[in-house]
């Protein structure tokens, strides 16, 4: 009847964040990946400094890279110790035999999950960024092409004053900046602490670690300093809302009785076939909802208490991953609004008049008029 494995999700509730370039990159088999790569890097780093043989970071690396891993096992199978490393070291040290006692050597499970999200993040932010600087271009040529364009401001829902469409699209581009600047400076650092946090392999394997990985090498292990959490929660929250300030501007602008702006490519309806619904503003405007509820609990996790928490690090995983997603959707959705957005400049002008000002409003508009 379907082709979707039971329990599987494809993203059948979540359309916008389907089409991201991203959705790969976040999938269950991504972490998967991430956190074999993890491990594998780890014992690497740890022949580099004379911990394990160097035979074992030749067989951990290819084991963890040709190694068959049931990943619906390994679903299951985490359910008893709360999460997939304590399975995934079992069947990697089998896979890296007769080299699997140096598998996993000195860390925690929250040492690789954790290393795994800065893994899956980084290799999710690149296309996020360079789709980010194409709603940045585009929106840099939408401001220069419309500086002209008069336009009715609305403030408290109400026709005020006249502006220019440039300078709406100067605005939107202004927010995509700070988004891009706020993603690209957001430290990912691994994770390697040891059971309690206490580098019990020495101050130099971090280090060796993050150069395996790619990744930013921490100060300090940050099991209960979130810091690298909550600035990630922060910059996706942050991006989501600024591209949902366009959104919204895009929603109210299209509304049929306004008309000032339009969707190249809308949507359909199931039932009134006329429409041409502004469906990439709409799937952004979801995503703006949704991902600062998903921040707050990232947020919420830096109350952990102790060296190691029971719940607030699990807590994080799954939001991690979606506002990641939806970010990623909601991008991509910005991108192709923008290349296909139509601008009505006379509407715009109409529009001017529909309150029937004819006091210092009116005059600003002939005014503006006259001088163009």
């Amino acid at each position: 009847m379907t082709s979707a494995e039971p329990g599987g999700d494809l993203g059948l509730l979540s359309p916008m964040r389907a089409a991201a370039e991203t959705a790969g990159d976040t999938g269950d088999a991504a972490v998967l990946r991430a956190m074999l790569d993890a491990e594998a890097a780890l014992t690497r780093a740890q022949a580099g400094l004379g911990l394990v043989p160097p035979e074992a970071a030749v067989a951990v690396t290819a084991a963890a890279r040709d190694g068959a891993f049931d990943l619906r096992g390994l679903v299951v199978r985490a359910r008893s110790g709360g999460n997939p490393v304590i399975p995934l070291v079992a069947d990697l040290r089998t896979a890296a035999r007769p080299y699997g006692e140096h598998v996993h050597l000195g860390a925690t499970s929250q040492d690789i999950v954790d290393t795994a999200l800065m893994l899956v993040t980084r290799r999710a932010r690149g296309p996020i960024l360079a789709e980010l600087d194409q709603v940045i271009a585009r929106l840099t040529a939408l401001a220069g092409a419309h500086r002209d364009t008069v336009m009715a401001a609305r403030t408290l829902t109400q026709q005020a004053v006249p502006t220019t469409f440039g300078l709406k699209a100067a605005g939107w581009r202004k927010l995509a900046l700070d988004a891009r600047d706020r993603l690209a400076a957001v430290t990912l650092p691994v994770q390697l602490g040891g059971p309690a946090g206490t580098l019990e392999q020495g101050v130099a394997l971090p280090g060796r670690f993050a150069a395996e990985l790619g990744l930013a090498e921490p100060v300090l292990p940050w099991h209960v300093l979130r810091t690298p959490i909550a600035d990630l929660a922060g910059a996706l929250a942050f991006a989501a809302g600024a591209l949902g300030k366009l959104a919204a501007d895009v929603l109210v602008l299209s509304r049929t009785e306004i008309g000032e702006v339009s969707e190249g490519v809308g949507g359909g309806s199931s039932s009134m076939p006329h429409k041409h619904n502004p469906v990439r503003a709409t799937m952004i405007a979801a995503a703006a909802r949704q991902v600062p509820a998903l921040a707050a609990i990232l947020y919420g996790s830096l109350a952990a208490e102790d060296e190691r928490p029971a719940g607030a690090w699990h807590a994080e995983w799954q939001p991690l991953r979606e506002a990641l997603r939806l970010v990623a959707g909601a991008v991509h959705d910005a991108a192709e609004l923008l290349a296909d957005l139509r601008v009505h400049p006379d509407r715009m002008r109409a529009n001017l008049t529909l309150d029937g000002t004819t006091g210092s409003a009116a005059e600003l508009v002939a005014r503006a008029l006259e001088e163009k």
